[in-house]
């Protein structure tokens, strides 16, 4: 019922279940530091603390999400993160 997934030596974990109305999703944290994520299907992000500075594919400027900010990440793509303080997100593979 629970997949619990740790990358970069610990520094992001999170736990992935299924949800009957929403679907697969992961739940995490991300310590301070910089990441580079692979995506094999499209997913929404939403930042639940904290905060995200994001280069999504395709763009040539970082946008920062705060607490209760989404966005969306093309499937097969990757996409970079640089995060000031822990920050706990949502993830929905759509």
């Amino acid at each position: 019922m629970l997949n619990v997934n740790e990358y970069f030596a610990g520094k992001v974990k999170s736990i992935g279940f299924e949800n009957g109305s929403i679907g697969r999703s992961s739940v995490g944290v991300m310590a301070a530091g910089e990441y580079n994520f692979g995506t094999a299907q499209p997913e929404e992000m939403t930042v639940i603390t904290g905060s995200l500075k994001v280069l999504l594919p395709g763009a040539t400027e970082w946008t920062v999400f705060s607490a209760g900010e989404s966005f969306h990440v093309p499937g097969k793509s990757e996409f970079n993160v640089q995060v000031c303080e822990s920050t706990a997100y949502l993830c929905r593979y759509l």
